[in-house]
């Protein structure tokens, strides 16, 4: 029998301590338990953003026009009722986050604004240079641990859920059993299963795995986005350092070893991952000059790419970057409704883990930390409202599943399930990872991408078939664990 942390029963639990999670966190109006598989703010991406935030808060912007680009880069797959509701709260979150002490560059009145790609204005707030994410999340970080309600596990994870009558009873973790019926998925991505990911390795989408067990209902899993402008070179953890878009918002240009350009920088993201990839293939090498920005140098304005470059071996005041595209973020994730609710009661999911709808086929720059913010805020109100069940009993405990990784899996992600594909890779994929899905979470997560990569025969955003390159009717596809069955995935 596990042991039971009898002093967190019903209370609310959020598992992920990134932005969407510590904003939920701060509008709880009840005790919380908050796990984080590492030391808090170690293993979240939004640490990790370099850009900014996206809000329609300059002079000649809008949240019509914000929303008009989220849904040019979304490729037809946007829920436009989400989108107009993210970008008209825009600036109101960005209030929030001033009342929290982030200190965005600029002034309230007049802010310091970033372009970034498929932007048709500068509309990246943006502070500590290229570290974003990171001052943003430390004012949030510091409130959250002086917060009397607020109870931090770290180097903590979830292992499982068990449920009651088809609801949420409690919930294994890897320090002992919480009984809950109200919890809260704010775990990200799973772009740490690919190699050379510029996310963290903790970033495998495993809560998104543990949570189909127990029959919750994912969308759009095979839409992967990858960052055209990786740093080539990898780091020493096999992470791949990450060249923001504002590099190339602010003058970079992608060349050649020719020192000739082939693209244009700022389209969407797969559009230009994909002309990058193209051009890889052909035998060229691919860089980002940045050595002539028209506001300074590079170094002056984004040391902390910088220095990554430095670490690599790079100057990049003095020498072109040298770059590829890299998996970088997940646009599908749990289904949830307008308040963040997934198809199991007592579930909830905010940030990269669900799938709202805002990004569709691919994700506009720097609407993300935007989409944290507001949709840890708006479980958080949810919650609020819903009394939590007396019932707290085992109920249907669910055994972790610790089985083995399949060999070579992130390998095999990026070969089979990158930025091109087709039926026979993705079946290839498939049956390598079919005996492992049903007891390890990483090989269920990958069966549910190959799976949805297979039944989306067309290319639409950042999934993109070699056999089947147009676009069809948009559809956006919802599945559960049993479904995978019909692919062969052997499940219990």
């Amino acid at each position: 029998m596990m042991h039971t942390l009898s002093a967190f029963a019903g209370h609310v639990v959020i598992v992920g301590a990134g932005l969407a999670g510590l904003v939920a966190a701060l509008k709880l109006e009840r005790p919380c338990v908050v796990l984080s598989p590492t030391l808090l703010g170690e293993g979240a991406a939004s640490m990790l953003a370099q850009g900014g935030i996206a809000s329609a808060v300059g002079p000649d912007d809008s949240p019509a026009l914000h929303a008009q680009d989220t849904l040019a880069a979304g490729a037809g797959l946007c829920d436009a009722e989400v989108v107009q509701r993210i970008t008209a709260a825009g600036p109101g979150a960005i209030a929030q986050l001033r009342d929290w002490g982030v200190s965005f560059a600029g002034t309230p009145e007049h802010p310091d604004l970033h372009l970034e790609a498929a932007h048709t204005r500068p509309r990246i707030l943006h502070l500590n240079g290229d570290r974003s994410g990171a001052g943003i999340m430390r004012p949030l970080i510091a409130r959250v641990k002086n917060h009397g309600q607020i109870t931090l596990l770290e180097q903590v994870a979830l292992s499982g859920f068990c449920t009651e009558n088809g609801e949420l009873s409690g919930l294994r973790t890897t320090a002992g059993y919480i009984p809950t019926t109200q919890c809260l998925i704010a775990s990200g991505g799973i772009g740490g299963l690919f190699a050379g990911a510029t996310c963290p390795a903790e970033a495998q989408g495993l809560p998104l795995a543990q949570a189909a067990r127990i029959g919750a209902a994912l969308v759009d899993m095979e839409f992967t986005q990858f960052h055209p402008t990786g740093l080539a070179i990898p780091l020493p953890d096999g992470r791949r350092a990450l060249v923001s878009e504002a590099v190339r918002g602010a003058g970079a240009r992608l060349v050649d070893e020719r020192g000739e350009r082939f693209t244009e920088e700022l389209q969407p993201r797969d559009i230009v991952a994909r002309a990058i990839a193209a051009h890889r293939a052909a035998g060229h090498q691919v860089f980002l000059d940045a050595c002539s920005l028209p506001k300074g140098p590079f170094s002056m304005q984004f040391p902390g790419i910088a220095a990554a470059c430095h670490a690599a071996g790079i100057d990049p005041d003095q020498q072109p970057i040298p770059v590829q595209p890299s998996m970088h973020y997940h646009m599908g994730g749990l289904a949830v409704d307008a308040a963040g609710r997934t198809t199991i009661p007592g579930l909830w999911a905010c940030g990269e883990a669900a799938c709202t709808g805002l990004h569709g086929a691919n994700r506009l720059a720097s609407n993300s930390l935007l989409e944290a913010v507001l949709t840890g805020q708006w479980a958080a109100q949810d919650i609020n409202q819903h009394e939590p069940s007396r019932a707290l009993s085992h109920g249907k405990m669910v055994e972790p599943y610790q089985g083995p990784t399949p060999p070579d899996l992130s390998e095999h992600l990026v070969r089979y399930a990158g930025i091109l594909r087709d039926e026979a890779g993705l079946k290839a994929l498939l049956q390598q990872i079919t005996p492992y899905a049903q007891k390890n979470d990483a090989a269920l997560v990958t069966a549910f991408l190959a799976a949805g990569a297979l039944l989306r025969q067309e290319s639409r955003g950042a999934h993109y078939r070699t056999d089947y390159p147009e676009q069809k009717t948009p559809e956006r596809r919802v599945m559960t664990y049993s479904d995978l069955k019909s692919f062969g995935v052997g499940l219990s």
